[in-house]
Protein backbone atom coordinates (compact mmCIF):
# COMPACT_ATOMS: atom_id res chain seq x y z
CA UNK A 1 0.00 0.00 0.00
CA UNK A 2 1.53 3.54 -0.71
CA UNK A 3 -0.23 7.40 -0.75
CA UNK A 4 0.92 10.02 -2.82
CA UNK A 5 -0.74 13.53 -3.55
CA UNK A 6 -1.96 13.29 -7.05
CA UNK A 7 -3.13 17.09 -7.16
CA UNK A 8 -5.32 19.41 -5.22
CA UNK A 9 -8.61 21.41 -5.51
CA UNK A 10 -8.85 24.82 -4.11
CA UNK A 11 -6.17 23.92 -1.97
CA UNK A 12 -7.20 20.68 -0.61
CA UNK A 13 -4.82 17.58 -1.73
CA UNK A 14 -6.42 15.04 -3.72
CA UNK A 15 -4.44 11.81 -2.58
CA UNK A 16 -3.95 8.62 -4.46
CA UNK A 17 -3.88 5.14 -2.91
CA UNK A 18 -2.59 1.96 -4.42
CA UNK A 19 -3.84 -1.20 -2.61
CA UNK A 20 -2.23 -4.47 -4.24
CA UNK A 21 -3.08 -8.72 -3.82
CA UNK A 22 -0.52 -11.25 -3.14
CA UNK A 23 -1.54 -12.35 -6.65
CA UNK A 24 -0.01 -9.14 -8.34
CA UNK A 25 -3.49 -7.14 -8.97
CA UNK A 26 -2.64 -3.64 -8.32
CA UNK A 27 -5.35 -0.71 -8.27
CA UNK A 28 -5.07 2.74 -7.66
CA UNK A 29 -7.69 5.03 -5.67
CA UNK A 30 -8.30 8.52 -5.64
CA UNK A 31 -10.08 10.98 -2.94
CA UNK A 32 -11.62 12.63 -5.55
CA UNK A 33 -14.90 10.69 -6.47
CA UNK A 34 -13.56 7.34 -4.90
CA UNK A 35 -12.12 6.89 -8.41
CA UNK A 36 -10.12 3.77 -9.46
CA UNK A 37 -8.14 5.57 -11.67
CA UNK A 38 -5.75 2.17 -12.83
CA UNK A 39 -5.71 -1.19 -12.43
CA UNK A 40 -3.43 -4.10 -13.49
CA UNK A 41 -3.99 -7.39 -13.54
CA UNK A 42 -1.74 -10.55 -14.04
CA UNK A 43 -2.13 -12.61 -17.11
CA UNK A 44 -1.29 -16.56 -17.41
CA UNK A 45 1.13 -15.34 -20.20
CA UNK A 46 3.46 -14.01 -17.62
CA UNK A 47 2.80 -10.30 -18.19
CA UNK A 48 0.18 -7.39 -16.46
CA UNK A 49 -2.98 -5.94 -18.34
CA UNK A 50 -4.04 -2.82 -17.35
CA UNK A 51 -8.35 -3.26 -17.80
CA UNK A 52 -9.60 0.52 -16.79
CA UNK A 53 -9.37 3.95 -18.64
CA UNK A 54 -7.93 6.46 -16.74
CA UNK A 55 -6.29 10.62 -16.81
CA UNK A 56 -2.90 11.65 -16.10
CA UNK A 57 -4.02 14.58 -13.75
CA UNK A 58 -6.67 15.93 -11.23
CA UNK A 59 -7.55 19.31 -13.91
CA UNK A 60 -8.24 16.58 -16.26
CA UNK A 61 -10.79 15.16 -14.14
CA UNK A 62 -12.50 17.95 -13.24
CA UNK A 63 -12.36 19.42 -17.33
CA UNK A 64 -13.21 16.54 -18.52
CA UNK A 65 -13.96 13.38 -16.68
CA UNK A 66 -17.43 11.41 -18.03
CA UNK A 67 -17.53 10.24 -14.09
CA UNK A 68 -14.56 7.66 -15.40
CA UNK A 69 -13.80 5.50 -12.37
CA UNK A 70 -15.95 7.12 -10.07
CA UNK A 71 -18.99 6.08 -7.88
CA UNK A 72 -22.18 7.77 -9.45
CA UNK A 73 -24.80 9.10 -7.11
CA UNK A 74 -26.13 10.09 -4.50
CA UNK A 75 -28.93 8.75 -7.30
CA UNK A 76 -27.19 7.25 -10.50
CA UNK A 77 -28.55 7.16 -13.99
CA UNK A 78 -31.52 9.55 -15.18
CA UNK A 79 -34.20 10.94 -13.24
CA UNK A 80 -36.75 12.47 -15.92
CA UNK A 81 -37.57 16.10 -16.06
CA UNK A 82 -35.18 16.47 -13.10
CA UNK A 83 -38.01 15.98 -10.43
CA UNK A 84 -39.40 13.45 -8.23
CA UNK A 85 -41.55 13.46 -5.37
CA UNK A 86 -41.86 12.03 -1.83
CA UNK A 87 -45.15 11.53 0.28
CA UNK A 88 -46.56 14.52 -1.96
CA UNK A 89 -43.45 17.08 -1.67
CA UNK A 90 -42.23 17.58 -5.16
CA UNK A 91 -38.22 18.31 -5.40
CA UNK A 92 -36.79 19.99 -8.16
CA UNK A 93 -32.83 18.61 -9.15
CA UNK A 94 -30.23 20.37 -11.10
CA UNK A 95 -30.36 19.75 -14.88
CA UNK A 96 -27.17 18.53 -16.23
CA UNK A 97 -28.52 16.14 -18.95
CA UNK A 98 -30.18 17.81 -21.81
CA UNK A 99 -30.58 21.12 -20.11
CA UNK A 100 -33.81 18.92 -19.38
CA UNK A 101 -33.22 15.88 -16.78
CA UNK A 102 -30.84 15.06 -14.18
CA UNK A 103 -27.87 12.35 -14.53
CA UNK A 104 -26.03 10.86 -11.97
CA UNK A 105 -27.42 13.61 -9.24
CA UNK A 106 -25.60 16.75 -11.06
CA UNK A 107 -22.70 17.97 -9.08
CA UNK A 108 -22.31 15.26 -6.74
CA UNK A 109 -20.52 12.77 -4.54
CA UNK A 110 -18.93 11.13 -8.09
CA UNK A 111 -17.57 14.95 -8.77
CA UNK A 112 -16.74 15.81 -5.16
CA UNK A 113 -13.39 15.19 -2.71
CA UNK A 114 -13.76 12.51 -0.32
CA UNK A 115 -12.00 11.75 3.22
CA UNK A 116 -9.73 9.00 3.33
CA UNK A 117 -10.93 6.56 6.82
CA UNK A 118 -8.71 3.84 6.51
CA UNK A 119 -6.12 1.62 4.10
CA UNK A 120 -4.03 -1.20 4.10
CA UNK A 121 -2.21 -3.57 1.57
CA UNK A 122 -5.22 -4.06 -0.09
CA UNK A 123 -8.01 -2.15 0.72
CA UNK A 124 -9.01 1.98 1.34
CA UNK A 125 -12.13 3.25 2.99
CA UNK A 126 -13.23 6.51 1.66
CA UNK A 127 -16.13 8.97 3.40
CA UNK A 128 -18.23 11.70 1.85
CA UNK A 129 -21.21 13.72 3.07
CA UNK A 130 -23.79 15.04 0.51
CA UNK A 131 -25.56 18.45 2.99
CA UNK A 132 -29.29 18.31 2.45
CA UNK A 133 -30.07 20.45 -0.42
CA UNK A 134 -26.90 19.21 -2.80
CA UNK A 135 -28.03 19.25 -6.37
CA UNK A 136 -31.80 19.74 -5.26
CA UNK A 137 -32.19 16.32 -3.37
CA UNK A 138 -33.64 16.51 0.52
CA UNK A 139 -31.67 14.87 3.56
CA UNK A 140 -27.97 14.65 4.53
CA UNK A 141 -25.90 11.47 2.98
CA UNK A 142 -23.12 10.26 4.19
CA UNK A 143 -21.41 7.58 2.05
CA UNK A 144 -18.42 4.81 2.44
CA UNK A 145 -17.04 3.35 0.08
CA UNK A 146 -14.56 0.41 0.46
CA UNK A 147 -12.22 -1.17 -2.38
CA UNK A 148 -10.81 -4.60 -1.74
CA UNK A 149 -8.58 -6.52 -3.75
CA UNK A 150 -9.18 -9.89 -2.92
CA UNK A 151 -7.47 -12.91 -3.87
CA UNK A 152 -6.27 -13.45 -6.68
CA UNK A 153 -7.29 -10.75 -8.91
CA UNK A 154 -11.32 -9.53 -7.81
CA UNK A 155 -12.13 -5.91 -7.23
CA UNK A 156 -14.63 -5.66 -4.37
CA UNK A 157 -16.59 -2.25 -4.03
CA UNK A 158 -18.30 -2.28 -0.49
CA UNK A 159 -21.12 0.97 -0.40
CA UNK A 160 -23.27 2.05 2.51
CA UNK A 161 -24.89 5.33 2.85
CA UNK A 162 -27.30 6.65 5.76
CA UNK A 163 -29.58 10.25 5.28
CA UNK A 164 -31.28 12.59 8.48
CA UNK A 165 -34.43 12.60 5.77
CA UNK A 166 -36.17 10.39 3.18
CA UNK A 167 -34.14 10.53 -0.10
CA UNK A 168 -33.31 8.91 -3.35
CA UNK A 169 -29.81 6.67 -2.86
CA UNK A 170 -28.97 4.28 -5.51
CA UNK A 171 -24.89 3.90 -5.76
CA UNK A 172 -23.11 2.89 -8.94
CA UNK A 173 -19.26 1.86 -9.90
CA UNK A 174 -18.90 3.91 -13.38
CA UNK A 175 -15.13 2.75 -14.15
CA UNK A 176 -15.08 1.79 -18.62
CA UNK A 177 -13.11 -1.62 -18.76
CA UNK A 178 -11.18 -2.62 -21.67
CA UNK A 179 -9.40 -5.97 -20.99
CA UNK A 180 -6.70 -5.58 -24.08
CA UNK A 181 -5.73 -2.00 -24.96
CA UNK A 182 -7.29 -2.24 -28.02
CA UNK A 183 -9.10 1.47 -29.33
CA UNK A 184 -12.34 -0.17 -29.03
CA UNK A 185 -14.23 -3.05 -27.23
CA UNK A 186 -16.45 -3.50 -29.72
CA UNK A 187 -14.84 -6.63 -30.68
CA UNK A 188 -14.85 -8.10 -26.95
CA UNK A 189 -17.52 -10.42 -26.05
CA UNK A 190 -20.42 -9.97 -24.01
CA UNK A 191 -23.01 -12.08 -21.83
CA UNK A 192 -25.51 -10.38 -19.68
CA UNK A 193 -27.41 -12.16 -16.97
CA UNK A 194 -30.76 -10.88 -18.09
CA UNK A 195 -34.29 -12.12 -19.91
CA UNK A 196 -35.60 -8.35 -19.63
CA UNK A 197 -34.50 -4.68 -20.21
CA UNK A 198 -35.97 -1.51 -19.51
CA UNK A 199 -36.40 0.64 -22.88
CA UNK A 200 -35.92 4.24 -22.78
CA UNK A 201 -37.22 6.86 -25.26
CA UNK A 202 -34.84 8.86 -27.63
CA UNK A 203 -33.83 11.06 -24.64
CA UNK A 204 -32.46 7.54 -22.93
CA UNK A 205 -35.70 7.94 -19.95
CA UNK A 206 -37.50 4.88 -19.52
CA UNK A 207 -40.26 4.33 -20.75
CA UNK A 208 -41.79 2.78 -17.58
CA UNK A 209 -41.60 -1.00 -19.54
CA UNK A 210 -40.06 -4.16 -18.94
CA UNK A 211 -39.54 -6.10 -22.38
CA UNK A 212 -37.89 -9.28 -23.29
CA UNK A 213 -34.39 -8.70 -24.35
CA UNK A 214 -35.67 -11.78 -27.27
CA UNK A 215 -34.97 -10.67 -30.60
CA UNK A 216 -33.93 -7.35 -29.69
CA UNK A 217 -29.75 -6.35 -30.04
CA UNK A 218 -30.39 -6.12 -26.20
CA UNK A 219 -29.71 -10.01 -26.05
CA UNK A 220 -27.28 -11.08 -24.79
CA UNK A 221 -27.98 -14.38 -23.30
CA UNK A 222 -25.25 -16.02 -25.23
CA UNK A 223 -21.99 -14.54 -25.23
CA UNK A 224 -21.59 -12.78 -28.20
CA UNK A 225 -19.53 -9.89 -29.75
CA UNK A 226 -20.27 -6.28 -28.47
CA UNK A 227 -20.36 -5.03 -32.10
CA UNK A 228 -23.95 -5.74 -33.38
CA UNK A 229 -25.32 -4.06 -36.87
CA UNK A 230 -27.99 -1.56 -36.70
CA UNK A 231 -30.58 -2.93 -38.80
CA UNK A 232 -31.37 0.45 -40.00
CA UNK A 233 -27.67 2.04 -40.54
CA UNK A 234 -25.99 -1.04 -40.49
CA UNK A 235 -23.19 0.94 -38.12
CA UNK A 236 -22.57 -0.82 -34.71
CA UNK A 237 -25.51 -0.67 -31.98
CA UNK A 238 -24.85 1.84 -29.59
CA UNK A 239 -25.46 0.63 -25.69
CA UNK A 240 -26.56 2.42 -23.07
CA UNK A 241 -29.65 0.57 -21.19
CA UNK A 242 -30.02 -0.89 -17.78
CA UNK A 243 -30.74 -4.99 -18.23
CA UNK A 244 -33.00 -6.52 -15.45
CA UNK A 245 -30.90 -9.35 -13.85
CA UNK A 246 -31.89 -12.75 -13.29
CA UNK A 247 -30.62 -13.40 -10.42
CA UNK A 248 -30.34 -17.45 -10.65
CA UNK A 249 -26.86 -18.04 -10.03
CA UNK A 250 -26.26 -16.82 -6.52
CA UNK A 251 -23.50 -16.84 -3.93
CA UNK A 252 -23.45 -15.13 -0.08
CA UNK A 253 -22.42 -11.57 0.02
CA UNK A 254 -20.15 -11.57 3.32
CA UNK A 255 -22.34 -9.31 4.51
CA UNK A 256 -25.84 -10.60 6.64
CA UNK A 257 -28.75 -10.86 4.26
CA UNK A 258 -27.32 -9.81 0.98
CA UNK A 259 -26.03 -12.12 -1.83
CA UNK A 260 -24.24 -11.74 -4.53
CA UNK A 261 -25.93 -12.67 -8.20
CA UNK A 262 -24.19 -12.90 -11.47
CA UNK A 263 -24.76 -9.98 -13.48
CA UNK A 264 -22.12 -9.99 -16.71
CA UNK A 265 -19.19 -11.67 -18.11
CA UNK A 266 -17.00 -9.45 -20.51
CA UNK A 267 -13.93 -10.83 -22.48
CA UNK A 268 -11.29 -10.23 -24.43
CA UNK A 269 -10.14 -13.02 -27.42
CA UNK A 270 -7.34 -11.59 -27.91
CA UNK A 271 -5.70 -11.61 -24.11
CA UNK A 272 -7.94 -14.53 -23.33
CA UNK A 273 -9.11 -12.29 -19.99
CA UNK A 274 -12.34 -12.49 -18.79
CA UNK A 275 -14.27 -10.59 -16.11
CA UNK A 276 -17.21 -11.66 -14.54
CA UNK A 277 -19.57 -9.02 -12.33
CA UNK A 278 -20.97 -10.21 -9.15
CA UNK A 279 -23.61 -7.87 -7.34
CA UNK A 280 -26.27 -7.54 -4.52
CA UNK A 281 -28.12 -5.20 -7.22
CA UNK A 282 -31.35 -5.57 -9.63
CA UNK A 283 -29.67 -4.55 -12.64
CA UNK A 284 -26.87 -3.50 -14.40
CA UNK A 285 -26.77 -0.62 -16.56
CA UNK A 286 -24.74 -1.54 -19.90
CA UNK A 287 -22.72 1.81 -21.72
CA UNK A 288 -20.46 0.84 -24.58
CA UNK A 289 -18.47 4.27 -24.28
CA UNK A 290 -19.81 5.77 -27.63
CA UNK A 291 -19.67 8.65 -26.65
CA UNK A 292 -16.11 9.01 -25.30
CA UNK A 293 -14.17 11.57 -27.28
CA UNK A 294 -11.46 13.07 -24.88
CA UNK A 295 -9.54 16.20 -25.92
CA UNK A 296 -6.57 14.90 -23.24
CA UNK A 297 -4.60 11.90 -23.24
CA UNK A 298 -5.30 9.07 -20.62
CA UNK A 299 -2.69 6.29 -19.11
CA UNK A 300 0.14 5.47 -20.88
CA UNK A 301 -0.74 8.39 -23.53
CA UNK A 302 -3.56 7.08 -24.91
CA UNK A 303 -6.40 9.36 -26.50
CA UNK A 304 -9.51 7.92 -25.77
CA UNK A 305 -12.35 7.77 -28.31
CA UNK A 306 -16.06 6.21 -29.12
CA UNK A 307 -16.33 2.86 -27.25
CA UNK A 308 -12.50 2.77 -26.11
CA UNK A 309 -14.21 0.84 -22.90
CA UNK A 310 -17.51 -0.67 -21.59
CA UNK A 311 -19.03 0.31 -18.50
CA UNK A 312 -20.51 -2.47 -16.15
CA UNK A 313 -22.76 -0.77 -13.40
CA UNK A 314 -24.63 -2.42 -11.01
CA UNK A 315 -27.40 -0.18 -10.06
CA UNK A 316 -31.48 -0.04 -9.49
CA UNK A 317 -33.41 1.17 -12.08
CA UNK A 318 -32.71 4.21 -13.92
CA UNK A 319 -35.74 7.13 -13.26
CA UNK A 320 -36.75 5.00 -10.16
CA UNK A 321 -38.09 7.76 -8.11
CA UNK A 322 -40.88 8.39 -11.00
CA UNK A 323 -41.72 4.44 -11.35
CA UNK A 324 -42.94 2.94 -8.11
CA UNK A 325 -43.44 -0.51 -9.83
CA UNK A 326 -39.38 -0.14 -10.02
CA UNK A 327 -37.55 -1.25 -6.76
CA UNK A 328 -37.64 1.50 -4.71
CA UNK A 329 -34.32 3.66 -4.02
CA UNK A 330 -35.97 6.24 -0.95
CA UNK A 331 -33.97 5.41 1.62
CA UNK A 332 -35.38 6.31 5.22
CA UNK A 333 -33.87 7.81 8.40
CA UNK A 334 -33.86 3.98 9.96
CA UNK A 335 -32.09 1.82 6.84
CA UNK A 336 -28.95 1.77 5.92
CA UNK A 337 -28.25 1.13 2.51
CA UNK A 338 -25.65 -1.58 1.49
CA UNK A 339 -24.55 -2.93 -1.69
CA UNK A 340 -21.45 -4.79 -2.82
CA UNK A 341 -20.36 -5.85 -6.23
CA UNK A 342 -17.14 -7.48 -7.53
CA UNK A 343 -15.47 -7.38 -10.72
CA UNK A 344 -13.07 -10.75 -10.88
CA UNK A 345 -11.00 -10.87 -13.36
CA UNK A 346 -9.81 -14.50 -14.56
CA UNK A 347 -7.44 -15.48 -17.39
CA UNK A 348 -6.11 -17.89 -20.03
Amino acid sequence: MSVRQFGEIEGTPVWEVTIRSAAGAEAKILSWGAVVRDMTVPLHTGTRQRVVLGLNTIDDYLAHSPHMGAIAGRCANRISNGEFKIGGTKYELERNFRDKHTLHSGRSIGKSLWQLAHRDRSSVTLTHVSPNGESGFPGTVTTTCTYRLVEPATLRVELTATTDAPTPVNLAHHSYFNLDGATSVLDHRLMVSADFYTPTDAELIPTGEVRSVGGTPYDFRSNRSVRFPDAATGAPYAYDVNFVLRRDRIEPAGWLGLWLAHAAKFSSPQTKLALDVWTTEPGVQVYDGRKLDMPVAGLDGVVYKASAGLCLEPQHFPDSPNRPHFPSVILQPDDVYRQISEYRFQSG
